[in-house]
């Protein structure tokens, strides 16, 4: 029997944690399978419990991983108001809406993390702050616990939005929604 290094089986895991997340952006929690979740990660599904305890578990690890990211990519936008502006134009175009499984796991996965259990709840409850925060920051760089509520409000616009975008089938109506969506963003930020 091979025996790998630490570090292997940590690109291993994280590697099924970034699969999964597409995944599941793409076709959600309940319609990802462990089969399936490991042979797009190019695995057999006896792996997979080497590296969760449950499918319960991955879906907590992901979350998490996916707000992490989502948090450290706003990080790159140019500081300030300008840079949620550019977030706001960027979260909802047509090129995102289109593109769930490399998109914002909020948008994808808000109806199933609530079904999900306490790790998963707790996960993007932990990640759902950092985003805020984030947000915050940047309404009001001085005094980021004064503009919590407007924070959350922007932040459930965006989703929103993007969701309904989404389940849309009339493109010229799923359009129309992320320009007025973007334009009440902005509006909403001043």
């Amino acid at each position: 029997m091979a025996r790998y290094a630490k570090e292997h089986k940590q690109v291993t895991r994280q590697r099924i944690i970034e699969t999964a997340g597409r995944r599941f952006k793409q076709d959600g929690i309940d319609g990802s399978g462990i089969s399936t979740l490991m042979s797009d990660a190019g695995l057999t599904n006896g792996a997979f419990y080497a590296h969760f305890a449950s499918k319960d578990d991955l879906v907590a690890h992901v979350v998490a991983d996916e707000l992490r990211t989502q948090v450290a990519r706003y990080g790159t936008l140019r500081p300030g108001r300008p840079g949620l502006e550019d977030l706001v134009r960027e979260y909802l175009s047509a090129e995102h809406r289109d593109h769930p499984g490399v998109g914002c796991p909020s948008a994808a996965l808000l109806d199933e993390i609530g079904r999900c259990g306490d790790g998963a709840k707790q996960a993007y409850t932990d990640g759902a702050r950092d985003i805020l925060e984030e947000v915050a920051a940047r309404l009001a760089p001085e005094d980021p616990q004064s503009a919590r509520g407007k924070a959350i409000g922007l932040f459930t616009m965006l989703v929103g939005a993007l969701q309904l975008s989404r389940a849309l089938s009339d493109r010229k109506f799923a359009d129309e929604v992320l320009e007025r969506g973007i334009e009440n963003a902005l509006a909403f930020m001043r």
